[in-house]
């Protein structure tokens, strides 16, 4: 199988990019999207150029490091796979596919398609535990939790932190993350001590970060990986203006 890539080529994030046109020839079927570039930077690494700068870790659709924007799609076209399970017979062969990296101010890019990330770990870090003294671990069967509030729980635990939303969004918002994170502690019993404080910590963090405002448009769904809802959203502004009112 043979494509034509238009690849984003920039050196750092206050360097000037471009679009790079590569050909990538006789590339197997059974060919992952990554292991086309794999294929392909080897090409250029023997032909003496400048090897594509992409980013990946797992390979399974778990840790989120391989995002970028393929066709004008945060993870390409396909729904709910992340880019590393994309497979070449997804794409005709004879076609040209675009790969740019994701793009936002807050997200800078470090190479081609490998952008900073770390504002989403920074979020995190601004909410993800508990503080509160708590002695010995309790029995995990302990505590109660009613099925819908674990399902919920655990539908918001799935985030992997790609950063798609952010990408697919207009305005580059960070809202589905920041949401599926301050819910996914939000439902669970171990995660109310700290609820208000850690929803108005990790918004203001979010905000301090640059990414944009949440217009409802729904691309951040769209291109979720892994489905994460809207309604998180929705959660995230109640506890959020109920937290600011109770002070």
């Amino acid at each position: 199988m043979d494509y034509t890539l238009k690849v984003w080529r920039q050196n750092g994030p206050d360097a000037s990019g471009q679009f790079e046109t590569l050909e990538a020839k006789d590339i197997p079927t059974e060919a992952s999207f990554l292991e086309m570039l794999d294929i392909v930077n080897n090409r250029l690494e023997a032909a003496g150029k400048d090897p594509i700068a992409f980013d990946s870790d797992c390979r399974e659709g778990i840790c989120g490091t391989c995002g970028m924007v393929i066709n004008g799609h945060a993870h390409g076209e396909k729904k709910l796979v992340a880019t590393c399970q994309l497979y070449m017979r997804d794409f005709p062969s004879g076609s040209t596919i675009t790969m740019e990296p994701f793009r936002a101010s807050a997200f800078p890019v470090v190479k081609d398609l490998v952008v900073d990330r770390s504002a989403l770990d920074r979020i995190i870090a601004k909410g993800g535990y508990i503080s509160v003294n708590t002695g010995a671990a309790p029995d995990a069967n302990a505590i109660p939790v009613p099925k819908v509030d674990a399902d919920t729980a655990m539908d918001a635990a799935q985030c992997i932190g790609c950063g798609a939303c952010v990408a697919s969004c207009k305005n580059a918002a960070a809202m589905l993350f920041t949401s599926a994170k301050v819910s996914h502690l939000g439902h669970l019993p171990q995660g109310q001590a700290e609820r208000q404080l850690r929803v108005v910590a990790m918004v203001e963090q979010m905000d301090a970060e640059g990414f944009g405002n949440c217009t409802n448009e729904y691309e951040c769904e769209a291109h979720c990986p892994k489905g994460i809802s809207v309604a998180h959203i929705a959660r995230l502004n109640r506890d959020y203006w109920l937290a600011k009112l109770l002070g």
